[in-house]
C-alpha cells in the first residue's frame, strides 16, 4: 500500500479550507471545484478517512497534512465527447476536501489505498 500523505509547507487555516469547500459546493458560487462524498470516524488508535470517488488511480490524488488538517485533492475528467443528458449527477473535475482532526496524528506512520472506488487513509494517533 502506497503512502500518499504528506506535508506542506503552506499555510492555510481550517476556516480558510472548509470555507473554500463549502463555496465550491454552493450552488450560487460558480466554480468547477466540487467535494465528495467523506467519512471521518475514530477508533481506539487511529483516524480513518474514507473517500468515495470511482475511476481514479491512487497517483491522481493529493494529499497533505498541516496543523491538524487533512486536504485531498485531485481531478476526475470526464470522457470528453458529444452527448445531450437525461439526467446528470456524477461530477467530474477538480475536487478538494478538507478534513480537521481534533488531536495530532502520527503522518509518518500513516498508510494509504486506493480500492474499488475508495480512497481510505488511515492516520495512527500520537501517542
Amino acid at each position: 500500500m502506497t503512502t500518499v500523505v504528506k506535508r506542506t509547507e503552506t499555510s492555510m487555516s481550517l476556516a480558510e479550507h472548509r470555507h473554500d469547500v463549502l463555496q465550491a459546493v454552493g450552488w450560487q458560487v460558480r466554480t468547477t471545484v466540487w467535494s465528495p462524498p467523506t467519512d471521518v470516524y475514530e477508533t481506539e488508535d487511529e483516524f480513518v478517512i474514507r473517500m468515495e470517488v470511482a475511476g481514479m488511480r491512487e497517483s491522481d490524488f493529493e494529499v497533505t497534512y498541516e496543523d491538524r488538517l487533512i486536504v485531498i485533492k485531485g481531478n476526475r475528467p470526464d470522457i470528453q465527447e458529444r452527448r445531450a443528458y437525461h439526467q446528470m449527477e456524477i461530477r467530474f473535475g477538480k475536487f478538494s476536501t478538507a478534513v480537521g482532526l481534533p488531536i495530532p496524528v502520527d503522518v509518518d506512520a500513516a498508510r494509504a489505498e486506493y480500492q474499488d472506488g475508495l480512497l481510505t487513509i488511515i492516520l495512527p494517533k500520537t501517542k
